[in-house]
């Protein structure tokens, strides 16, 4: 049976709002000239179609973005207009708990739009992943079984605080809402990868994405990759990445089963997704 390869980590090069930050750092991935170019041809969504299935992608989830004090606000009108008419990208919505008073019914107002999940953004939005204001907007995720994303671990962009991003504090959610799809993004990553790692293990409803972290690193920072390989979903966070292509091609030389990899690279995307 054919496993398709799945990003489950993307954002667009167009933001209403772009930070200095992110944009310095940006540059100095890709060269103001690169990314010139990038900026104006991957605003077309079939350009960027093609781009993903040359880079050996079938499909694409594509973020939305509302953290205006760190690195900036791509809209979730913007993204769902991105993908409107691409079966190959998902669109994931983002909500802002200081910017949306019910949060609940915005979710559900969010996915009748066409939304597949949520990504929040603790460290860049400033919240704790475990208060209980929260658990309104979990409650509605787990009755519509979407997806949540939570960025985990470090973040170079000005304004970002760091003790937000403890994977720890989804030890409480993951056993307060089971049924909850949770997804650690970024593993954890620079101070938690042990605790990501454990949770993934420990919760069946916890997942962990590697987005963000170079591929030939990955078995130094989860020695034991492979015992919840069907736990980990591969990310790129593009543009972040300035070689796609590159960065797949090293994940399938780890030293891992065939089966793993594929897991990885898609697999258990695409249970998530409901892709079959």
């Amino acid at each position: 049976m054919f496993t398709p390869v799945i990003d489950f980590h993307i954002h667009t090069v167009y933001y209403e709002q772009f930070n200095s930050s992110i944009i310095e750092w940006i540059k100095s991935i890709h060269g103001e000239d690169k990314w010139n170019k990038l900026l104006s041809l991957y605003q077309d969504p079939g350009l960027f179609c093609e781009y993903l299935q040359q880079c050996g992608i079938d499909y694409g989830v594509v973020l939305a973005e509302l953290t205006p004090a760190v690195t900036g606000i791509c809209s979730n009108e913007h993204i769902l207009n991105f993908c409107s008419g691409r079966p190959s990208l998902i669109p994931f919505a983002s909500i802002n708990p200081s910017l949306t008073v019910d949060m609940s019914s915005e979710l559900s107002r969010l996915v009748e739009m066409g939304f597949r999940g949520l990504k929040m953004y603790p460290t860049y939005q400033h919240f704790y992943p475990n208060d209980n204001t929260l658990y309104p907007l979990y409650a509605r995720a787990e009755k519509l079984q979407i997806p949540v994303m939570f960025h985990t671990g470090s973040s170079v962009f000005k304004g970002t605080r760091l003790k937000y991003g403890d994977p720890l504090y989804f030890d409480d959610v993951a056993v307060d809402f089971p049924e909850l799809t949770i997804v650690l993004v970024h593993g954890g990553r620079g101070f938690w990868y042990d605790r990501a790692f454990f949770l993934s293990r420990l919760h069946e409803n916890v997942y962990m994405e590697i987005a963000g972290l170079p591929p030939k690193k990955l078995m130094d920072y989860f020695p034991e990759l492979e015992k919840i390989s069907g736990k980990v979903l591969f990310g790129s966070d593009w543009p972040g990445l300035p070689d796609l292509e590159k960065n797949i091609e090293e994940i399938r030389h780890l030293p891992l089963s065939k089966e793993a990899k594929e897991k990885i690279l898609g697999g258990n995307a695409a249970k998530l997704l409901k892709i079959f």
